[in-house]
Formats: C-alpha cells, sequence, structure tokens
C-alpha cells in the first residue's frame, strides 16, 4: 500500500467498514472517474468522488457558471463567475483533497471527442442536463464496455439508474426519445441528493461493496420522500444496443 499518513486519517472512518480497509481504499486510488458535467449534479458527484479517493477525477464542462446557478452548483461560488466549470471545479476539488489527481476539460462533449475526453476511466458519471449529450455517453459507454450512472432532476424530484450494457438496458433503452429542451426548475437540494446516490453507486462498483440498482431506474419524489424502482427490460429494437 502506498497510503500516506495524512491520507490513512483522511479516509480512516470508510476503511472501519467491514471488507474496507487499507485495500479497497487501494483499488479507489488506481481508479480513474469521468464525469461529465460540472453543475448541480456534477458538483455532490466529484465532491463525494474527491473526498472519498478516488485516484484520478476527468471533468468536463464547457459552460461558465452565473448566478442562477449558485443555489445547486455547490463546486463554484460567486467568485468564479464567468470562469470554465471545469476549471473552477478541480480548484474546489483540489483543495478538498490534494492527494486526488484532478484533469479539467473545457471541450463540449461530442461524438468526435467523447472517446478521447473519457478516456482511461472505468466509469462514467452522467451528470449532463441534456439527452443528446447523454446518448453520446451512452454510446461511448458500450464501446467501452464501461458502465454509466444516469442521474437527472427535475424540480424536487430525481432519476437514478446503474447503466451496463449489455447485462443492463442502455440509456436509449430506457429513454428512447430526448425530450424537449427547455430551462427547467430545481431545488438546489435535490441534485445533492441524486448526486450522491450516483457517487455512492459508483463508490460500491470500484469497490465491489454491495450491489448496484441494474437493470432498474429509482424515483425520488421529495415532496413526498419516496423512493420507487421500476424495471428496466431492454429494447430489442433500440438503435444503440439492439437490446
Amino acid at each position: 500500500m502506498n497510503f500516506s499518513e495524512e491520507e490513512l486519517k483522511r479516509y480512516n472512518r470508510q476503511m472501519m467498514m467491514e471488507g474496507w480497509g487499507e485495500e479497497t481504499q487501494q483499488k479507489l486510488k488506481n481508479t480513474t472517474v469521468f464525469v461529465a458535467g460540472a453543475g448541480g449534479l456534477g458538483s455532490p458527484v466529484s465532491i463525494y468522488l474527491a473526498v472519498a479517493g478516488v485516484g484520478k477525477i476527468r471533468i468536463c464542462d464547457f459552460d461558465s457558471p452565473d448566478r442562477s446557478n449558485l443555489n445547486r452548483q455547490i463546486l463554484h461560488d460567486h467568485t468564479r463567475i464567468g470562469t470554465n466549470k471545469a476549471v473552477s471545479g478541480k480548484q474546489t476539488l483540489e483543495r478538498l483533497n490534494p492527494d486526488v489527481e484532478i484533469t479539467a476539460f473545457t471541450d463540449k462533449i461530442v461524438e468526435e471527442n467523447v472517446d478521447e475526453l473519457v478516456g482511461e476511466s472505468s466509469i462514467i458519471m452522467d451528470c449532463m442536463d441534456n439527452f443528446p449529450t447523454r446518448y453520446v455517453l451512452n454510446k461511448c459507454a458500450i464501446r467501452k464496455g464501461i458502465p454509466l450512472v444516469y442521474g437527472s432532476i427535475w424540480g424536487m424530484e430525481g432519476r437514478l439508474s446503474f447503466i451496463e450494457s449489455p447485462e443492463t438496458a442502455c440509456l436509449q433503452c430506457i429513454f428512447p426519445e430526448s425530450p424537449p429542451p427547455g430551462t427547467f426548475p430545481v431545488v438546489g437540494a435535490t441534485p445533492g441528493v441524486i448526486g450522491s446516490l450516483q457517487a455512492i453507486e459508483a463508490l460500491k462498483y470500484m469497490t465491489g461493496q454491495g450491489s448496484n440498482i441494474k437493470g432498474k431506474l429509482l424515483v425520488w419524489d421529495g415532496f413526498n420522500v419516496t423512493f420507487r424502482t421500476y424495471r428496466v427490460p431492454k429494447d430489442p429494437g433500440c438503435p444503440t444496443c439492439g437490446g
């Protein structure tokens, strides 16, 4: 093991969990994660992966924060308005855990660059706010044979799934068509809930702890404090994975 004394102190409480220990912590340190989006979902996802000790985080966002983002995008504050979100996120994450290697990408994710942006990552965190880009990430995950952790939010509601094609339905099986674009309402704590769940799904996968929410879609209703899960079968006619 190659942990410093400071790292052992930082990760002590999670290494106390049964089956975790230094060996499992080393798995995290050896892992690279791609976080697509440094906004409402990307903020808690990247923060909790960084403080957990994931070795390398590749975070990508072409946009910059404005004041309307600050109720939920906790990677940023008012001093970062106009700064690229990935660059701002890197600054925050490096302060939170200087032992994690953070790479910021300021590109827009498209078919032509997605494979290079994801690189050698072991998992893709889908923290986007639009389905065209989600579909690009979905195809990339299938090509690379790695899982994609999907999260989405609206108001005080959210959805979550762990997608690992061909074992599970792919994203386009679950959502065959992209919903119309537009500005949607959101309470800041909502991406906090869903983003935290996304981070837990990734941590379980990377450490081999517990089980992931494969083949299911979790729907959280914050108004009524309910969690419901729905089975999501493969679509034999899916144009992306073919079921």
